[in-house]
């Protein structure tokens, strides 16, 4: 059966400053004991429905107020006990190094079932594992669109949604609150004919269903999220053999803490509520697909073939959550047939900087690069070019 190590996890303390007497900016990479970086690791306020994630890298921002100086920053993720301090003593101390002991619970001590039964149960007890009720999520909405590898546009949206968990088909109302994009370089123009964050729920399995005797199950590892021993299962359609899901299932709980699948390399990754319940923290996906271009660009690319090979890659973060179905405020504001790229929204350039956004990734860095070089135009110019 799968071991599992001794994990130790480095919180280095990167930088922390204060804006204003109201405001505090703490920001911190996030490593194991081999300095190996721990990418899209939850890190929130729970009693206060504040949140972020790590990015590709391992780093965060998370922007507070002096009123949060005796709220608990938690930080959590799979294979590691969850971490939790008080923010004033996160900022007394210039570098946090925390040792978590191996987690004793193994599948050696547990009773194997079927792996399909695993699945099977926590599919039952999702209306009891996750939050349920209709509530409000805050999504950093991001597409960057790729030809021949070479980025050529870039749409970040703020955006309210209003949901009630994967035991619903679909998103309810979403407003778009904040926006930016970048110039349009794109050679091959495809639109899709609603907002792409639709796609977020409406491709989850979760929601969808999953029809567990289409496929394979077997157990393939098995890791821990704060205390309690994972397992990770891994289901083989039985008709299409490279088409397959793979679930992180509490071995106690049912509880569903991460999937994978193949169709368009889609991760979902979900963290606790305040309630002990899952909700939504982090999704990506990307859509490979190639289209055919005219003879003209055909000869300005100095293509070989008449086609280009296109990437979307979809990213969505969750930053906060609200349940008080007396503080939820969400007006719908997308447009039916209109394309993420076609919105117009005023650059807010105050709104950018103030928000709890992960630190720019590697790949974001560079995908703003290759948009920069295009033409020589910053990018920050190009976000300033949208008007309302």
């Amino acid at each position: 059966m799968f071991k599992n190590n001794l994990i130790i996890f480095f919180v280095s303390l990167v930088h922390i400053s204060v804006f204003s007497q109201s405001e505090i900016i703490v920001e911190s990479e996030i490593t194991d004991v081999n300095k190996q970086t721990l990418a899209f690791t939850s890190i929130s306020i729970m009693s206060k429905s504040i949140g972020t994630i790590s990015n590709e890298e391992g780093r965060f921002s998370l922007r507070l107020t002096k009123e949060n100086l005796n709220d608990t920053i938690t930080i959590s993720t799979l294979g590691f006990k969850s971490f939790k301090i008080k923010v004033q003593d996160f900022i007394d101390q210039d570098i946090k190094v925390v040792t978590l002991e191996e987690d004793l619970v193994s599948l050696d001590e547990i009773v194997i079932q079927d792996p399909s039964s695993y699945v099977k149960s926590a599919l039952k007890k999702l209306k009891e594992t996750t939050y349920s009720k209709g509530h409000q999520l805050n999504i950093l909405y991001r597409r960057f669109s790729n030809e021949n590898y070479v980025s050529r546009f870039l749409v970040e949206h703020y955006a309210k949604v209003y949901d009630n968990g994967p035991t619903s088909r679909e998103f309810g109302p979403i407003e778009i609150v904040e926006a930016r994009k970048s110039n349009d370089y794109r050679f091959a123009k495809k639109k899709q004919k609603f907002h792409a964050i639709k796609m977020t729920a409406k491709q989850n399995p979760l929601r969808a269903g999953i029809s567990t005797r289409s496929y394979k199950w077997k157990i393939v590892d098995d890791t821990s999220y704060d205390g309690e021993d994972v397992i990770v299962l891994e289901g083989t359609d039985k008709n299409k053999k490279n088409k397959w899901i793979r679930l992180y299932i509490g071995a106690d709980s049912s509880n569903i803490y991460k999937f994978e699948k193949s169709d368009l390399n889609a991760v979902y990754i979900y963290k606790k509520n305040n309630d002990g319940t899952m909700v939504l923290s982090y999704h990506n996906r990307e859509y490979v697909f190639r289209e055919k271009v005219s003879p003209q660009t055909k000869r300005l690319l100095k293509l070989e073939e008449d086609e280009i090979k296109l990437s979307y890659r979809h990213e969505a973060i969750v930053l906060g959550i609200e349940t008080n179905r007396k503080k939820i405020r969400v007006s719908e504001n997308i447009i039916l047939g209109k394309d993420i790229g076609d919105y117009n929204l005023k650059y807010d350039p105050e709104f950018w900087e103030t928000v709890s956004l992960p630190p720019n990734s590697k790949f974001y860095k560079e995908s703003s690069k290759q948009l920069e070089n295009i033409y020589g135009i910053p990018i920050e110019t190009q976000f300033k070019r949208v008007k309302k």
